[in-house]
């Protein structure tokens, strides 16, 4: 207000993103007009512009090494540009409707996309292929955010929730509810160990986690009921593997959503106790595949909202309950009524367990050896093909040079016999 200020002029319609490159000395833009223009900082002055969208362009971003820019728009197209030759190298045009939002991961070998029809999308750079797809909302996907470890992805959508996948596992481990409305933005903080999320509800939400405090093998093993439901038997069942149902699962926490203070400048934070561990088995154990039904109970997340610090147990299924003591009483009462469906005879576990343990190596080993095949026909197709493409082009070329020679010869031949 009091200091000195530039105007970036070159859009004609409205600007919906903004970005800067890794390095700051560069900004990309999006515009309703169309286009995708760049910017130096250092300059102050407009350097170049992308024109290739055939509507309204949502958002635009640098990669971490400033190379390349992908952006995304009304068009249903994903747009990769080589900053350096000003052209775009790659369109992902698999997209259901608009797309909404795209960045990069930290290591910039990957892109995500949401889009309006409630997706997000996740897409190696180096194969050009999709590798990872989420249809988790039930509305739009307005926002998202990679961990800095590039291990988990926040995402923000109109139906009021925030999901938490899981990217190494390629499922989906939180649902949090919080807001009132849509849920419009979301970020994780540089370190990882704070996200912040912003609704149509007035709201920002600030929320701790534990990716960073934990070893990632200790949150699997507590990720012991499936996130999804339950679908015939398949390899990718493998992993996770989950602990034996007779050894102690994680229990819920109860909060208070109650908010006390959210006008003071200096609010009383105040965190509530760990999650309390239960030596019983889950009672709710799918009778057909022995697989529990679709909730998550996991790992501790921490949120503060206005002026009190809450302590939240992840849950797939969406439910943060209040701590009263009605509440305690009830889930006391539902514990001791509950009957295990799977008995196993004590003597025999041991055995069972390595039997099992048996063929779950087994199958890892078979997965990563499909696994290895397949890349290894991929590549030979795709040798096949350059090889196939090759010799199509010299016996094309081969038979335009014998069909010069014989022209040539028919040629001499007819000027020899009028000489003679």
């Amino acid at each position: 207000m009091k200091g000195e200020s530039s105007a970036f002029k070159a859009h004609t319609a409205a600007v919906r993103s903004v970005a800067f490159c890794q390095h700051g000395h560069k900004l990309v833009t999006a515009s309703d007009d169309k286009s995708v223009k760049v910017w130096s900082v250092h300059h102050l002055c407009f350097v170049y512009s992308l024109n290739q969208h055939t509507n309204l362009v949502r958002c635009a971003r640098f990669s971490p090494d400033g190379r390349l820019i992908a952006s995304c728009g009304d068009d249903r197209t994903v747009r990769l540009w080589d900053t350096s030759t000003k052209h775009c190298i790659n369109c992902f045009t698999d997209c259901g409707g608009s797309v909404t939002f795209v960045d990069f991961n930290s290591s910039g070998t990957c892109i995500a996309t949401s889009g309006a029809d409630s997706s997000v999308k996740i897409w190696d750079l180096r194969t050009n292929k999709l590798i990872q797809h989420y249809q988790v909302h039930s509305a739009g996907v307005n926002s998202f955010s990679f961990h800095p470890s590039n291990n988990y992805l926040i995402s923000g959508s109109s139906d009021r929730t925030i999901k938490i996948m899981d990217l190494l596992e390629g499922r989906l481990i939180y649902t949090l509810h919080g807001h009132k409305g849509a849920v419009i933005t979301v970020a994780f903080s540089r370190a990882g160990g704070l996200f912040a999320s912003g609704g149509a509800d007035s709201q920002v939400l600030l929320w701790r986690t534990n990716f960073d405090s934990k070893s990632y093998q200790d949150v699997l093993q507590q990720h012991s009921w499936r996130s999804t439901p339950d679908p015939p038997p398949h390899l990718s069942d493998i992993h996770p593997r989950t602990p034996h149902l007779h050894h102690p699962q994680p229990g819920a926490i109860q909060i208070s959503p109650a908010v006390a203070d959210t006008r003071s400048t200096d609010p009383h934070v105040t965190v509530l106790g760990q999650a309390s561990h239960s030596n019983k088995a889950p009672a709710n154990i799918h009778p057909s595949n022995g697989f529990p039904p679709r909730q998550v109970t996991g790992s501790r997340v921490e949120g503060w909202k206005g002026g009190e610090s809450v302590s939240l147990a992840g849950s797939a299924a969406g439910n943060w309950t209040g701590a009263d003591s009605a509440g305690k009483g009830r889930r006391e009462e539902e514990e001791t009524t509950q009957t295990h469906p799977l008995e196993v005879v004590p003597d025999h576990s041991s055995s069972l367990d390595l039997m099992l343990q048996h063929i779950v190596q087994q199958l890892d080993f078979l997965t990563q050896t499909v696994s290895v095949l397949e890349e290894r026909l991929t590549l030979t197709e795709d040798k096949m093909k350059e090889c196939l493409f090759h010799q199509s082009q010299i016996l094309r070329d081969m038979r335009a040079e014998g069909e010069r020679c014989r022209t040539a010869s028919e040629e001499s031949d007819g000027s020899s016999v009028n000489f003679t």
